[in-house]
C-alpha cells in the first residue's frame, strides 16, 4: 500500500459525511480501498479514486470552472493521483493549479467537502468510474486563469450562475464548498 492509499483510507475514515447519500459514498470508498491496493492509481480498473479541487474567489461569490475538453461540461478541476502526492488534498491542489494555472491557491480545510462517484463515457479510455474526493480552495484576489491542454476554456462564474452544460454534481459541490468557506 502507498502512503496515498493510507491518507484516503484515513481521510475518509475521519470525514463527516453531510447526509446519508455522502456517508452511503463515503464507505463504498473505504470498501474500494480495502479491496484494492492499487485503487488510488488509474490502473485499478474499472474504477479508481481520483481528487478534485472547485476554486472560489476570497469572498465565495464566483466559482472558476474549466470546460472539459473530453466530457465538453463545465466542471471542478481535478484528475488522477500520481506517485509524487502524498495526500489526497495536496493531489487535489496540484491538479487545480495545472489545469487553472493559478499559484497561491489555499485549500479550505483539511476535509473534503463532496464525494462524487461518476461513471466515464468511453471518450477517457480504459477509465469506467472515479471515485472522486473533492476539496475547495479559494484563489487570490484578482486571480487570472489559464487555459490547460484538459480544457477548452477556464472562466468565472457567479455561484448562483452556473452555465448551462455543468456537469453533475457541480452545484452541490459549489455550494458546499461556498458553506465551508463562509463558515
Amino acid at each position: 500500500m502507498s502512503g496515498l492509499h493510507d491518507d484516503a483510507r484515513r481521510v475518509l475514515t475521519g470525514w463527516a459525511a453531510p447526509d446519508s447519500g455522502q456517508e452511503r459514498l463515503r464507505r463504498a470508498y473505504l470498501d474500494h480501498l480495502g479491496e484494492h491496493p492499487d485503487a488510488m492509481w488509474r490502473s485499478c480498473v474499472p474504477a479508481h479514486l481520483t481528487a478534485s479541487l472547485v476554486v472560489l474567489d476570497p469572498v465565495a461569490t464566483r466559482v472558476l470552472l474549466a470546460l472539459h475538453r473530453k466530457g465538453n461540461f463545465w466542471v471542478q478541476f481535478g484528475g488522477h493521483c500520481e506517485p509524487g502526492d502524498r495526500t489526497l488534498a495536496e493531489a487535489a491542489l496540484r491538479e487545480g493549479a495545472e489545469e487553472s494555472g493559478l499559484t497561491g491557491l489555499t485549500v479550505v480545510g483539511a476535509d473534503p467537502v463532496d464525494l462524487d462517484r461518476h461513471a466515464l463515457s468511453s471518450a477517457f479510455g480504459s477509465c469506467g468510474e472515479h471515485l472522486d474526493v473533492r476539496y475547495a480552495a479559494v484563489a487570490p484576489g484578482g486571480a487570472d486563469p489559464v487555459v490547460s491542454d484538459e480544457s477548452n476554456a477556464v472562466a468565472w462564474f457567479g455561484v448562483d450562475a452556473l452555465p448551462d452544460r455543468t456537469a453533475d454534481g457541480v452545484e452541490r459541490l459549489v455550494q458546499r464548498a461556498r458553506a465551508v468557506l463562509l463558515s
